[in-house]
């Protein structure tokens, strides 16, 4: 992924409206000095000839340049635009979630985003409209059904019936918790490593989604207060875990 003063790099340099021809002919001081009024660390003499070697090895046509110039500016434009407007947004989505309570007490969740909160709360809606958890398991689609049929007994699995946008969204949330909360790591590695009826990892990553809607739940309905060794402590079979860090 690229880092923010990179990224301001490469539109600076597409804002020279250079194509790649005549980027070769401009000289490498012009373009690191051009490059420096945004980015001022990791632009050196050397990263220079590299896009210039880059630049000289194009085989684009060089026809319609004046044109080519015109929709590159264009797209830039667009682009400035859309960027300006995302920053617009990202303000006011500060704004709504200052206004909810206790959403500070997610944010201080290790692995959970202002981004992952507030989509969560988008795909829910007002929380007080909900009695227990179960119930936004089951709008989210991962309560379980059992296939059956007659006297054969099928297996088990979520009926994705909910909303599949929540049930998407639960998931990405999940796996940066599994790696870096230890208290949802040290739960899925028990669920996938116990002796005894372990889960396959999907089977604990959809538990552990559950587990997730409770906590959020249990901080947005009541206040409580997230603690990852309490997480474990409030069920007696996993008191025995061990929180690696």
């Amino acid at each position: 992924m690229f880092k923010d003063w990179e990224c301001k790099s490469a539109r600076q340099m597409l804002s020279l409206c250079l194509l790649p021809h005549e980027l070769v002919a401009e000289s490498e001081e012009a373009l690191l000095r051009h490059l420096r009024e945004v980015a001022k660390r990791g632009l050196g003499m050397e990263r220079m000839r590299c896009l210039k070697a880059a630049a000289s090895c194009s085989i684009g046509i060089r026809e319609g340049t004046e044109l080519a110039k015109f929709e590159l500016k264009l797209l830039l434009t667009q682009y400035e635009l859309l960027e300006s407007k995302f920053e617009e947004l990202e303000e006011k989505l500060d704004e709504l979630l200052e206004q909810i309570p206790h959403v500070k007490q997610l944010m201080a969740i290790k692995g959970i985003g202002r981004d992952s909160i507030a989509g969560f709360l988008a795909e829910v809606g007002d929380i007080e409209r909900y009695r227990h958890p179960k119930q936004i398991i089951k709008l989210a689609g991962l309560n379980l059904k059992e296939n059956t049929s007659g006297k054969h007994k099928g297996s088990t699995k979520i009926t994705k019936r909910g909303r599949k946008r929540l049930r998407a969204l639960l998931f990405r949330v999940i796996m940066p918790l599994v790696a870096k909360n230890r208290a949802f790591k040290a739960l899925h590695q028990y669920y996938t490593k116990r002796p005894d009826n372990p889960l396959k990892k999907m089977q604990s990553l959809i538990a552990l989604c559950n587990k997730l809607i409770r906590v959020l739940f249990g901080v947005l309905k009541k206040g409580h207060r997230f603690s990852e060794e309490k997480m474990l402590q409030d069920i007696p079979r996993f008191t025995t875990v061990s929180l690696a860090t």
